[in-house]
């Protein structure tokens, strides 16, 4: 009796260190901007350019976008990763594109971590899904996506409004996207904005690339600094 409940302390030990493994991050976390260029990074340099030590998106009246363009991460497609990214927006609407795909001509397409500027911005942090299901959840929703692409909301990480103080508007802002296997979780300021589980065997995506967003509409800026990825060990 003894040596059986050695054995199993043992394989609890075992099991324990197998899934502290599998959690632990792959390699340590890269810098993906350097602060000065946009090496490994593409874009339409009309609208994309470096200024003040951020990567900045910025449309005029004399230069209008017919459709949303994007700046595409050329490292690589991400699986299951967590992405630290700092952003500014006063007004307009932008987003961190992730496990998505590149269109050609700087389109993308995929899961997308929105952001919307103004003071009654009701779409930060909700999960999008750019040229796709539309959105995945709103702000403030726990969501389970079945296998046939029903969202269901089963529960709450927040109330929107409430979750909307920690955001700062034309501010400096900390975006965190955790995604494992089909589990997708996006904070603002530290603060959980939606927790989604995508089981849609249709369209749920386990890789892809990493992108940002300018979207059509009014003349905007949109600012992103201290972008940082820690690739984790798949599940």
């Amino acid at each position: 009796m003894q040596r059986l409940a050695g054995l199993c302390v043992l394989v609890a030990l075992v099991s324990a260190v197998a899934f502290a493994q599998e959690s632990s991050p792959s390699s340590q976390s890269k810098d993906l901007f350097d602060g000065k260029t946009l090496d490994g990074w593409d874009g339409d340099s009309n609208y994309w350019s470096v200024e003040d030590g951020a990567i900045t998106g910025r449309t005029t009246p004399e230069k209008k976008l017919k459709h949303n363009t994007f700046l595409i991460w050329k490292g690589g497609k991400l699986k299951d990763f967590e992405l630290k990214l700092k952003y500014k927006l006063a007004s307009g609407n932008s987003g961190v594109q992730y496990r998505s795909r590149d269109d050609g001509d700087h389109r993308v397409s995929g899961y997308q971590a929105d952001i919307v500027g103004g003071a009654n911005d009701k779409y930060s942090g909700i999960l999008y899904d750019e040229n796709g299901r539309g959105i995945l959840a709103q702000r403030g929703q726990k969501v389970v996506i079945d296998d046939a692409g029903k969202k269901n909301v089963v529960g709450s990480v927040g109330e929107s409004a409430e979750i909307f103080k920690a955001i700062k508007p034309n501010d400096w802002n900390e975006y965190t996207i955790t995604a494992k296997g089909n589990h997708l979780v996006q904070q603002i300021n530290g603060v959980t904005t939606v927790d989604v589980t995508d089981e849609h065997t249709a369209k749920a995506v386990r890789e892809g690339i990493l992108a940002l967003q300018i979207h059509v509409g009014d003349p905007m800026v949109v600012q992103f600094k201290d972008i940082r990825l820690t690739e984790l060990k798949q599940q």
